[in-house]
């Protein structure tokens, strides 16, 4: 029996959130920033309707802004998050297998609903009610085409937000509509090259030979192929794979000039990057990397990176920023009186296992009171907040930190931004 397979998406989840705490933001046309107030990475369905691009940078449509009465928030990742994992809360309710594909996009398992139009409606309206966020629900019996259904689902009212595409017949009606670009896992090099012989739509793509398939694109397209033929090929993840690796990234608010302001900024990314690694295992390797702003080229430029095993493997926030120091100071330029103001710094993480598994050696310096003391730590920080205790290199002043001008509160996670009703 074909398992039926859903993929549901919150409507642009970033400014959906920003809506549910701010009802004057409804039917207004509001854009959400990227890092540093950069560029738009959100963009509401009025503000797309105003021509406003995807990656457009903020200083390039001020004019614009201020023209239609557009509002701009920085990205207020915290907030995001939460409400994302709020959204999968109401998704377990309904089927006991999700996956989590990405921050607004689950996969869902619909085996056994005989009406499985009628079930993701009411799964959309317990989204909306419960959360106040709107999402749109593809069905089809694979992960590719459950993907196109979904994007049928966004752009054509007539589905009201929910498009079952189990039966062939629909998917041969509706796939030579769908842009070949359009399908999961198709880049704009492939899309080029499969215009290039003549396919320019998903079922165009679907009736092309495997062979061909696996010539032009290797055996991700042939995949692709048989997956809008039907066969499912991505298998559906019903446990949370091991993560492999992890990295903490961020651009600066300033340009960072020294190796101290510079190391500040990675003592503040290991350190989160520590925290995060304590909930999934420990470490065998740690890469430290920065860079200038590419997009100043009028200005000195310079790119640093360096890796370093762990041994032994760890999640000791001590250990990880020991480490970084080591790499952080490797790869600092050597060339005498060059100005560098560095733009982006990060940590990188490999070679991730449970810390069950982490090998042994005969060498092993044990340090007893780690787990107790980073425990502790991350019960403070957890209890009064992020940040409360640090360790001394990450600094006080920190003006490597990204601007965030237009940051909404974080409602649902700072007790001090708790919204008030007098």
């Amino acid at each position: 029996m074909t398992r039926p397979i859903a993929i549901s998406d919150s409507a642009n989840l970033y400014v959906s959130a920003e809506r549910i705490f701010d009802p004057t933001l409804k039917n207004v046309p509001v854009i959400v920033l990227s890092n540093n107030d950069g560029c738009a990475v959100a963009r509401s369905d009025e503000a797309k309707a105003l021509g406003n691009k995807m990656g457009e940078p903020l200083h390039l449509i001020r004019d614009k802004v201020a023209a239609h009465g557009i509002r701009v928030f920085s990205s207020n990742y915290t907030l995001y998050g939460d409400i994302s994992r709020r959204v999968v809360e109401v998704y377990e309710d309904y089927t006991p297998n999700v996956e989590i594909y990405s921050i607004d996009e689950c996969f869902l398992d619909f085996t056994g609903f005989r009406d499985r139009t009628a079930h993701a409606k009411a799964l959309r309206r317990d989204v909306l009610r419960r959360v106040g966020v709107p999402v749109r629900v593809g069905i089809a019996p694979t992960k590719t085409l459950a993907k196109c259904a979904n994007d049928i689902a966004k752009k054509n009212p007539i589905f009201a937000g929910v498009f079952d595409m189990m039966d062939q017949t629909l998917a041969d009606w509706l796939l030579p509509l769908v842009p070949v670009g359009d399908i999961w896992g198709i880049g704009r090099k492939t899309e080029a090259k499969l215009k290039d012989i003549g396919i320019g739509t998903a079922a165009e793509l679907r009736a092309m030979p495997l062979r061909q398939a696996q010539a032009l694109g290797t055996v991700v397209l042939e995949r692709t192929v048989l997956e809008l033929q039907g066969e499912a090929c991505i298998a559906f993840d019903e446990v949370e794979p091991q993560r492999k690796c992890m990295a903490v990234t961020r651009s600066s608010g300033a340009p960072m000039t020294d190796f101290d302001t510079q190391f500040q900024a990675i003592t503040a990314h290991a350190t989160r990057a520590a925290e995060k690694l304590r909930q999934h295992g420990v470490a065998g390797t740690l890469t430290v990397f920065y860079h200038t702003n590419r997009h100043r080229p009028d200005r000195p430029q310079y790119a640093g990176s360096r890796s370093t095993r762990l041994t032994p493997m760890s999640s000791d926030t001590f250990d990880l920023v020991a480490a970084a120091k080591r790499c952080a100071l490797a790869a600092w330029p050597k060339i005498e009186n060059a100005s560098f103001g560095f733009a982006k710094a990060g940590i990188m993480l490999d070679d991730l296992l449970p810390i069950a598994d982490r090998p042994r050696t005969l060498f092993d310096s044990v340090k007893p009171t780690s787990p107790a003391l980073m425990a502790a730590l991350d019960d403070v920080n957890g209890r009064f907040g992020k940040k409360t205790m640090v360790i001394a290199s990450e600094g006080v002043s920190r003006s490597w930190q990204l601007r965030a001008n237009h940051r909404s509160p974080r409602y649902t996670t700072r007790l001090a931004d708790l919204p008030v009703v007098r």
